[in-house]
């Protein structure tokens, strides 16, 4: 791994999103391709934080800043990958359920796929399930679906449905998640996946888009 390389790592993993930032431009300055700045460093680094985390070394708000580092660098990063033709993964489409406001969760899934090179369409709070199934109409391949309260799960079992309705479930995954969600309930509502946390939310997606 290259000196500026590893900056873009250890700023990542500090949380230091102004040096993110600063060290990508410095990487591109010095002609690394943006893949290579994408793969070793915002990638590598974000898998690290994920290892982290699942070790108990990292806590969520460790998550978090780690999180907002890689975006401060993405940013930047992003004219370059465009203009070098890079693909993402593949699009994920990801909001909280109607009915439910809370975002925290579903803000740290979003920022951990798109540090792991997926692209987010990210919904918001509140999402009814008819425009789930308009993100998916307009490319999402994984449709992923966050709530928080016992009371509004019963949306992502409409959501499920409505994707079901409009013939999409053939094309499109879907994974669930939020701290009243089990792998039971997933498996009763017809989802593709489980993930209790934003480290495996990422595992799972990279197996979803691989199925």
């Amino acid at each position: 791994m290259s000196e500026v390389v590893q900056q873009i790592f250890s700023a990542i993993l500090e949380g230091d999103k102004d040096k993110a930032a600063e060290s990508v431009e410095t990487a591109l300055t010095d002609g690394l391709s943006p893949t290579r700045v994408l793969e070793d460093g915002l990638i590598a680094a974000m898998s690290e934080v994920g290892r982290r985390f699942e070790a108990g070394e990292f806590y969520v708000p460790e998550m978090l800043v780690s999180a907002r580092a890689m975006q401060a660098g993405l940013a930047r990063l992003k004219p370059q990958l465009i203009r070098a033709a890079v693909k993402p993964l593949g699009r994920i489409a990801i909001g909280t359920v109607k009915g439910d406001l809370h975002e925290i969760g579903k803000n740290l899934v979003g920022m951990m796929l798109e540090g792991a090179g997926f692209e987010i369409q990210d919904l918001g709070v509140d999402v009814p399930p008819d425009t789930f199934v308009q993100a998916a109409r307009e490319g999402a391949c994984i449709v992923a679906i966050s709530a928080l309260l016992t009371t509004t799960m019963s949306s992502m079992q409409d959501t499920v449905a409505a994707l079901e309705a409009a013939g999409l479930r053939p094309r499109v995954r879907v994974m669930v998640g939020g701290a009243p969600v089990t792998q039971t309930f997933a498996d009763r509502i017809g989802a593709d996946g489980f993930a209790p946390d934003a480290s495996q939310a990422v595992a799972l997606a990279r197996r979803l888009i691989q199925a």
